[in-house]
């Protein structure tokens, strides 16, 4: 079987933090997998990026390269951009670009990559308007949402349990 090439993005939501079963999951699966952190995300793992990168073979990003600067990554085959929080759920799908796993994903609905997300948001945060427009948005736009019945169902403020975050629902929905 040939190896397809995950591109793993996450933002900084409190699941992050097991971010490597995630990984060797994804590997089982046949999966060459990248890891993309947004700026915050990868300052909380800031001391798990050197075994990040040896479990992945490749370097965690977090930041856009310079012009002309070689890409370190080979190209996705697929994106799965989970756990993701409403401020990166809601850039992506009004096209803004504030961090490169966001501008990435922006770049993945024009070039028609498979793209699964999940987002890990509370019931507060998921009450906002704008957030059920972001994800009808992204759907709209290909981009598979698991938000709801068969995704992430919201959670009360400070009632998450990261370790329990359902990481298999996305990588069962890539292709």
């Amino acid at each position: 079987m040939d190896t397809r090439t995950l591109y793993l993005f996450c933002a900084a939501a409190p699941p992050v933090y097991h971010v490597a079963g995630a990984i060797e999951d994804a590997q089982e699966r046949g999966w060459d997998v990248c890891l993309g952190l947004t700026p915050t995300a990868a300052g909380w793992l800031e001391h798990s990026l050197t075994g990040l990168q040896t479990l992945t073979g490749h370097p965690v990003r977090s930041a856009y390269r310079a012009p002309g600067e070689g890409d370190p990554w080979p190209p996705a085959d697929a994106i799965a951009f989970t756990p993701i929080t409403a401020n990166s759920l809601n850039a992506w799908a009004l096209g803004l670009t504030p961090t490169w796993p966001v501008g990435v994903a922006v770049e993945a609905i024009g070039k028609r990559l498979p793209t699964v997300t999940m987002p890990c948001v509370n019931q507060a945060l998921a009450a906002h308007p704008q957030l059920d427009r972001s994800v009808e948005t992204l759907r709209s736009a290909g981009v598979t949402v698991l938000y709801g019945a068969g995704g992430w169902v919201p959670n009360p403020p400070g009632q998450g349990r990261p370790e329990e975050y359902p990481w298999h629902l996305v990588l069962d929905a890539l292709p």
